[in-house]
């Protein structure tokens, strides 16, 4: 649980301090997905602040499709970098398996048997 968390810290610090900055570049601007968002309905007469935390505080009705990119960004990574941790694992556990196990050293023969092979032995002289 721990792990999963810094992980999770991980792959949001490489969306906002990597990707993000390449899609920036990429597009030539400067875009925060997480401040994208759509007011459906404001409050009656509300004249405040237009961010998002100032709308939802004041009760508007708000459609915040940015934060979401940016969630579905960092699940996709997530899921990508799990994917291929998994199938490193699956690929090393093959491997494993794949190779032949040293042969076994021959069990020596119960008490009996080998008293009866030196009788044997004993015999043919």
């Amino acid at each position: 649980m721990i792990i999963g968390a810094a992980f999770g810290k991980i792959v949001d610090s490489l969306v906002k301090d990597v990707v993000m900055p390449l899609v920036n570049f990429v597009l030539g601007g400067s875009v925060d997905f997480s401040n994208k968002f759509l007011v459906l309905r404001a409050p009656e007469g509300y004249t405040g602040p237009q961010t998002y935390a100032e709308l939802t505080q004041a009760g508007a009705i708000v459609f915040a499709w940015g934060n979401f990119i940016t969630i579905l960004i960092n699940f996709i990574l997530l899921a990508f970098v799990i994917f291929w941790m998994v199938k490193a694992v699956n690929a090393a556990r093959r491997k494993q398996e794949a190779e032949p196990a040293a042969p076994a050293a021959p069990t020596p023969p119960p008490e009996d048997v080998a008293l009866l092979r030196e009788i044997r032995d004993l015999l043919k002289r």
